[in-house]
Formats: C-alpha cells, structure tokens, sequence
C-alpha cells in the first residue's frame, strides 16, 4: 500500500464505504438476534392486560429495518435526504397501551442504528445492559405508588352539595382525594363529579362504593384502579 491509498483510508474509513452483501447480512442477522431478546423482555416484562404479539414483531421489524437504513444511507446524503423525506410522511396510527411501548420503540430502533453503524460489540453491551435495567426495575417493582390509587365517577341531582355529602366518606375511607372535573349532565339534571383517590390500607373498593352509592341515593358511581398519583 503506498502513501496515497493509506492516507486516502485514513480521510475515508472503511465504515464510511457502501457495506457489501456479506456483512449487510451479518449485520441483519446481529439486528435480529438483539431485537429478538428486546421482544422477549418485553414479553416477560408485560404487566399490563394489552399484550400484543402484533407489537413484539413489530418491534423486531422496526429494529431490523433501521439497521439495513443506516447501514444504506451511509456516506450518502442525497440517499439519506430521501429517506427523510419519504419518512416525514409517514403517521404511525397504533394508540400505544402503555408509556414503556414507547420507550421500547426507541429502545429497538437504538440498536438497530448502533448496529447500522457497524458497532456490533457495543450494540450487544447496550442491549445487555439496558435490558438487565428494565428487568430489575419491573421485578422490583420500583418506584410503585406508595397506596392503591384509584379513579371515581359520580352522579349527584343538582339539589344536593356535593362537598358537604362527600366529605365525610372521603374522612373515613381515603388518605388523599382531588376534585378532577365537574360536568352538568342529563339536560343539566344532574353534576357528574370525578375524583383523584388513594384509600386507606385497610379499606376496600366494595366498602367504598356502598357508602358513596347510599348517600347519593343510588345514582351512578363508577371507581376504576390506576396507576396515577394524585397531588394533595
């Protein structure tokens, strides 16, 4: 090799040239193997009731896909221009079931990208890595709510006050409650009223929804569990 090939390979590294079939295909197969062990965390990670197996494959093809655009777009901006462009119109329709779906996407198009750009050992590092985080912080269930909280939906006639008929059920039965929204409903007939709760330890969602359904008069109630803190 004289001086001008060297230092022609030094200014164009090898990473910057257009990859041939051989490791194309490696890196498809390093892609797939990653995001496959992505879709099994997620799967073994899952603890909401909205499980698709649609979503897990969704994942791995996302994933590989991003690896062949990078690993295509490489050293060429109009093909990468393109591309952008192309991408720019596309509008993902699927309502995501969970907040962590989302983190897994880009979890999955992270190490197809890697991958894409020929780091193959740090793409194995990062998966192990992260995937070891989200299993820990799913088996220990870190950073849970400090108390059940829960969603209320009631229906009051507009004679009566709702603050002075709720507050002592909400003394004896919960910790912390928020007024969230009141609405008038039925031609103005009735207030709807949903609350933010946290119940006491000892209560239940039963013994709840007795009280609340005996002092408005048996009107609708309706009390949903969730994941939401509220403010005090």
């Amino acid at each position: 090799m004289n001086l001008d090939e060297l230092l022609n390979d030094l200014i164009a590294p090898a990473g910057d040239a257009i990859p041939g079939p051989a490791e194309v295909a490696m890196a498809m197969l390093i892609s797939i193997g990653l995001n496959l062990l992505i879709g099994q965390l997620y799967r073994k990670t899952y603890k909401g009731t909205r499980y698709s197996q649609d979503f897990v494959q969704t994942l791995i093809i996302i994933g590989v896909v991003t690896t062949i655009l990078i690993m295509v777009v490489s050293g060429n901006g109009a093909i990468a221009f393109g591309m952008f462009a192309a991408f720019s119109v596309i509008r993902f329709r699927r309502t995501l079931g969970q907040s962590r779906d989302l983190a897994f996407v880009f979890f999955a198009m992270a190490i197809g990208m890697v991958v894409g750009a020929h780091l193959y050992l740090m793409a194995c590092i990062i998966t192990v890595i992260v995937g070891l985080a989200i299993y820990l912080l799913t088996k220990t269930n870190a950073y849970a709510a400090r108390r059940a909280s829960h969603m209320m939906t009631m229906r009051i006639t507009n004679d009566q006050d709702f603050e002075e008929l709720m507050a002592p059920i909400f003394e004896k039965f919960t910790v912390r409650t928020q007024l969230l929204r009141i609405a008038s409903v039925q031609a103005g007939m009735m207030t709807e009223l949903r609350y933010g709760l946290q119940l006491k330890d000892e209560v239940k969602t039963s013994q709840l929804l007795e009280a609340v359904q005996a002092a408005t008069g048996n009107n609708r109630v309706v009390i949903a569990p969730t994941e939401q803190e509220f403010d005090s």
